[in-house]
């Protein structure tokens, strides 16, 4: 953090509703590209139907792939980067929201599994950062962080 006039830190810029939106497009592209190959792999073409979208069948394999891998990488960025592809690229990190220093492990597995409760009610909680004094999504609410800009 830099220092304000008087000597004092100065307070964080916390990244809004729209340069998140952003990260997540970026985030969900990079995802996307990696887990594809391995569901055309292990599945096969025909899980890109909408035939096999609307059976609602998988197999754990599928499941594994869809939503282990994607959990794993993200839950790594974040512990290692303070951030994913996605927000690197818009300059902003993940930080706990009372110390604005790293925030635990714990705290990020709360803020992943946090997502899933954001978005159940028609994404109230991921539409609640840009209402949000300091544009906390549910997701931040639950694990007490904060998204702040790293770079202008």
């Amino acid at each position: 953090m830099s220092a304000a006039p008087g000597g004092g830190a100065a307070a964080p810029e916390y990244v809004g509703f729209w340069a998140r939106v952003v990260a997540a497009l970026i985030d969900t592209l990079w995802v996307m590209l990696l887990i594809s190959p391995l569901l055309m792999l292990v599945v096969g073409s025909g899980y890109f139907t909408l035939e096999h979208a609307l059976s609602g069948e998988s197999d754990l394999r599928e499941t594994l792939i869809s939503y282990g891998i994607p959990a794993v990488l993200v839950l790594a960025f974040w512990r290692r980067k303070l951030a994913t592809p996605g927000k690197m690229a818009i300059g902003a990190q993940i930080v706990d929201a009372r110390t604005l220093g790293p925030p635990s492990f714990g705290q990020l597995l709360i803020r992943y599994v946090g997502y899933f409760i954001s978005t159940i009610p028609l994404f109230l909680g991921l539409i609640w950062v840009g209402i949000d004094p300091r544009k906390q999504g549910w997701h931040d609410k639950l694990a007490n962080t904060v998204v702040i800009r790293t770079r202008r």
